[in-house]
């Protein structure tokens, strides 16, 4: 097959794919209306959040028999006109649930024990150690809501700070996991200390965490999203700041970004208030932008297009 890198990926991906024969050309360079017009000649195409591959775009894709998001969300790309079209979707959500994991974490202790702003302090000269006394994530009750890949692989590293771990996903039943406990949304409001988003972004997730949603909690709650930045209302957990709901965040992803992830549009009122918060620790979008998570990713997409195109 002729297939289009229009993102960069990890090398392995071209390098293994043309091992098998197939034919691979980069446009990391040329604009959408660039691809628009050469599409037509290529089977497959390998994206990640550049731009979106919506309806207008595919009418463009007469050949086209794959498309390969290196990534876990595909809310870039018009999934039901590329079903109309008979056209294949691969992600690959197996290989950066350890990077997500593990980043969600990193955030969570940081901001439990005060690191970014005692770094500071120290690097200026400041020795407050009262001010930056922490708190033990272990025996919290964390709330994981979307028990997939990147949800499981945090549950697993929970496991060993003596958390209780809850998990809700609406489309998971009878999950049999060692590391968390199923259970229905009414039991999180009641329950949690944190709650982590591990869900893509859909017209039923859009703006989940806003007012209605804080205000069910039955006691103050830490915040994380890694999933996606408009999954959460900014200017509604601002105010769950400053009304001491949300005890804190650690927000990877902002509901400001560009589609393709790679900066933030413009700074709001309400997104300003809360950079400048230390109840917060942020992160550009790099939950999981790991070295090896890149590999992975390669090599999942890899095996699932050749497992596919071969059966």
């Amino acid at each position: 097959m002729k297939i289009l890198f229009i993102d960069k990926v990890h090398h392995n991906l071209q390098e293994l794919l043309q091992s098998k024969g197939h034919f691979c050309q980069l446009a990391y360079d040329q604009s959408r209306e660039e691809i628009i017009k050469i599409i037509p000649k290529f089977e497959g195409i390998i994206i990640r959040s550049r731009f979106k591959i919506d309806k207008e775009f595919l009418s463009h894709c007469s050949n086209l028999k794959f498309i390969a998001r290196a990534g876990s969300g595909m809310e870039n790309i018009d999934i039901k006109q590329a079903k109309i079209q008979n056209i294949q979707l691969f992600n690959a959500p197996e290989g950066n649930r350890q990077a997500v994991a593990e980043h969600c974490l990193a955030m969570l202790l940081n901001l439990f024990n005060h690191l970014s702003r005692s770094d500071k302090q120290v690097r200026n000269g400041i020795w407050n150690r009262e001010q930056n006394r922490g708190i033990e994530l272990n025996g919290k009750t964390v709330a994981i809501i979307g028990f997939g890949n990147n949800g499981s692989a945090f549950a697993k590293l929970l496991s060993a700070f003596n958390c209780r771990v809850i998990s809700y996903d609406k489309y998971l039943k009878n999950i049999d996991s060692p590391y968390a406990t199923q259970v229905e949304m009414s039991e999180i409001y009641k329950q949690a200390d944190i709650v982590s988003l591990h869900i893509p972004l859909t017209e039923e997730t859009n703006y989940l965490v806003n007012k209605n949603f804080i205000d069910s909690f039955e006691k103050p709650f830490y915040l994380i999203n890694s999933a996606r930045g408009k999954c959460v209302n900014t200017n509604d957990i601002v105010n769950a700041i400053n009304s001491k709901k949300i005890k804190g965040v650690c927000l990877d992803v902002h509901e400001y970004e560009k589609v393709s992830f790679e900066s933030i549009d413009y700074i709001p009122s309400d997104l300003k208030k809360i950079l400048n918060s230390d109840k917060a620790i942020f992160s550009p979008h790099i939950a999981g932008w790991t070295h090896e998570s890149n590999q992975k990713i390669a090599e999942v997409l890899y095996q699932k297009i050749i497992n596919y195109f071969s059966s």
